[in-house]
């Protein structure tokens, strides 16, 4: 006989392998039917209808979730047992951590800090900004020694928020009160919001150390122009902030405006290093929309170290594309006056060394490798892998090629049954599985990356990863497989789903496979059902103007909206579009890509008119003004040549697909002005 904790450890185990009896799929079925009202009384607030439905979600496997949700939306009038027998009864579960998560923060806006203290230390997330900064409060509270140690996490945390905050700001306060945060602190952060055009977090930063200037703040979010026309003189540390602000929010939708302003009004009036800011805004701005005037602003910058890490990218991006070669002594100056800890990120790794490799021979007199070019090829080799864009770049700069690593060694059954025994993993692919995808992979990314310090190491991910891709959650199966740092198995990575309808449909109009997959691995990572947020859906994620266009462009007779969540439908449209953009484009990979992101209309006018310089790919997509479609080509190229490398088992070049990018050909075909 079967002990009583080997058989509660083996039930969920046989419903998953045991087929299920007909009256057990139907109350199995009312339950998920439970659970979808109680989301949506969640997404409603409706206090009532979750009250309601509770006792019927008793017993189901994503029970926690209706508990979570019961709770939650009356966590504010809820009592302190209440809250606490709920996390011992879902004990070590994304939900009680979740529950913990809000239930702290609260306990934070009330003050409650011996609560907060208390509760912390089985706080398993980590990950909210807000809850971290109450803890670093309560931190300077009882030991004043460490400080200094506090006030620069806070400051790094409250820095990185572009939404105003109760948690951070508490601390900021209580640490500029107790001059361990200073005013230009403050004014750093109220910049930063500013640019991010953050209104409401600029007021409040303001609101620390100059509650006086309120108004004025009030007053130049309404007009910019108008403030900056009408005043007339800063002497006072305040009304100078109060005008870089104001040159600061022109400088968002009047660039020539907010020049001449400094230029010809406040320059004198203001620091060096508050004129320094703001040319660096004025110049991040003109960047941003690929101005040719960008590096003379950034030219009126007397010192790089005083902007910040985003300006100083964009006066990379600038130099980059100035002309027919990058101006590298200018990549060089501006990539070492970032912090150490954006110096780190490979595109700024990988641009110092090509700004180092432009001027430095290969040997000298006395060594067989000058110094320049031996710190160069230190960067290249420090990121080079397969990894992703400019770590695949580095490694052809080093002379290698794009390749398929060797496959880990299999999974032992042992450590696939342990992912198939995780409650977490489980959980999240049933909700997964009856419509609760932002839950389900909420839960699976806690349960690999938060639930144990650190995250599951490389053979566990690798488990989870093939739990996921045996039951076709590509998803998860794509971003639990990639976080594994020294073991990297492609097969997982980098899935072919489908592989006989897109390798027949790419390959019979002339397509890359390769390329449609690196795309479907970004749009959708292989959701079939997935829907973007602005309508575009399916595989391929095709929006339903454009795929009305494209079945008349091919001559799809018959097709209706409803079939573009037709896999087959899906991937015949959007192919045929990709297509059409690639012949629209001369067959470059990446402008095709920005269109695919973006439409058409955007690469066309990115790419420069008659007489611009033509870049190097690599360079023209840096300097996509879009954040997302520069990440989207980026990683849709990178994803392309992995595939290639996986689907012809041959050697392959980022570099070649590439390619230059300039203005169009005078001899090129008329534009696809149909295109949508």
């Amino acid at each position: 006989m079967l002990s009583k904790i080997l058989l509660t450890a083996l039930i969920p185990c046989l419903f998953l392998v045991m087929p299920m009896p007909t009256w057990a799929q139907n109350n199995a079925s009312r339950g998920d039917e439970v659970l979808l009202e109680m989301s949506q009384a969640f997404k409603r607030g409706d206090k009532k209808k979750l009250a309601q439905l509770l006792p019927q979600a008793r017993g189901h496997a994503l029970e926690p979730w209706a508990a979570y949700w019961e709770l939650r939306v009356r966590l504010d009038e809820a009592g302190a047992q209440e809250v606490q027998d709920v996390m011992a009864r879902y004990a070590d579960s994304y939900q009680a951590d979740r529950l913990r998560n809000d239930w702290l923060l609260l306990l934070g806006q009330r003050r409650d800090w011996s609560a907060f203290a208390a509760e912390y230390p089985n706080y398993r997330m980590g990950d909210d900004k807000d809850v971290r900064c109450y803890a670093l409060l309560i931190d300077h509270l009882k030991n004043p020694g460490e400080d200094a140690r506090i006030a620069d996490e806070v400051r790094k945390n409250w820095f990185a928020q572009r939404e105003a905050s109760d948690g951070c700001h508490a601390a900021a306060a209580r640490l500029v009160g107790s001059k361990n945060l200073t005013a230009q602190d403050v004014w750093h952060k109220a910049r930063l919001a500013m640019e991010a055009n953050r209104p409401r977090a600029v007021r409040d930063a303001v609101e620390i150390i100059a509650p006086e200037a309120l108004h004025l703040v009030a007053e130049l979010n309404t007009s910019p122009a108008r403030f900056l026309a009408n005043k007339m003189i800063a002497i006072r540390k305040v009304r100078k902030e109060i005008i870089v602000l104001a040159l600061i929010k022109l400088a968002t939708s009047d660039i020539d405006g907010a020049a001449r302003m400094l230029d010809k009004k406040w320059d004198f009036q203001l620091t060096a290093e508050e004129r320094n800011w703001v040319w660096g805004a004025i110049g991040k701005q003109a960047a941003t929309r690929l101005s040719s005037d960008a590096l003379g602003y950034f030219a009126r910058v007397g010192k790089d170290s005083d902007l910040s890490d985003d300006m100083l990218g964009w006066k990379v991006r600038a130099a980059l594309r100035a002309g027919r070669e990058p101006r590298w002594p200018l990549v060089l100056g501006a990539i070492n006056a970032m912090s150490e800890e954006a110096r780190k990120d490979p595109t700024w790794v990988y641009w110092k060394a090509r700004a180092l490799l432009s001027n430095a021979p290969a040997t000298v007199a006395s060594a067989p490798v000058a110094p320049q070019r031996a710190e160069a090829l230190a960067l290249l080799q420090s990121i080079a892998s397969v990894r992703g864009f400019y770590e695949q770049l580095a490694l052809e700069e080093l002379g290698q090629k794009i390749t398929v690593p060797a496959r880990p060694a299999a999974l032992t059954p042992e450590e696939k049954e342990t992912a198939r025994l995780n409650a977490g993993l489980n959980r999240a692919a049933q909700a997964i599985a009856i419509g609760l995808r932002p839950e389900g992979v909420r839960e699976w990314n806690y349960s690999t990356n938060l639930h144990q310090r650190g995250g599951m190491n490389d053979r566990q991910l690798l488990a989870a990863a093939q739990l996921a891709c045996d039951r076709a959650i590509w998803d998860r199966c794509i971003n639990t497989s990639e976080r594994t740092r020294t073991e990297i198995d492609f097969e997982q990575r980098f899935p072919a789903p489908f592989r006989e309808t897109v390798i027949q449909r790419s390959q019979g109009i002339g397509l890359d496979p390769a390329y449609v997959y690196g795309l479907i691995r970004q749009e959708s990572r292989f959701i079939m059902d997935a829907r973007s947020g602005v309508g575009a859906s399916g595989l391929m994620q095709v929006m339903p103007a454009t795929a009305r266009e494209t079945a008349r462009h091919i001559g799809l007779a018959g097709f209706t909206a409803g079939q573009i969540n037709d896999t087959g439908t899906n991937i015949v449209i959007g192919t045929a579009y990709l297509k059409r953009a690639l012949d629209d484009f001369g067959g470059s990979m990446p402008l095709a890509a920005a269109a695919y992101n973006a439409g058409p209309g955007r690469p066309r006018s990115w790419r420069g008119q008659a007489g611009a310089p033509v870049l190097e790919a690599a360079i023209w997509a840096e300097n996509v003004p879009f954040a997302e479609t520069r990440d989207y080509v980026k990683k849709v190229l990178s994803n392309t040549t992995n595939y290639a490398a996986l689907l012809s088992g041959q050697p392959q070049s980022l570099k070649a697909r590439l390619g230059s990018v300039g203005p169009r050909d005078a001899s090129a075909p008329p534009l696809d002005e149909k295109m949508p």
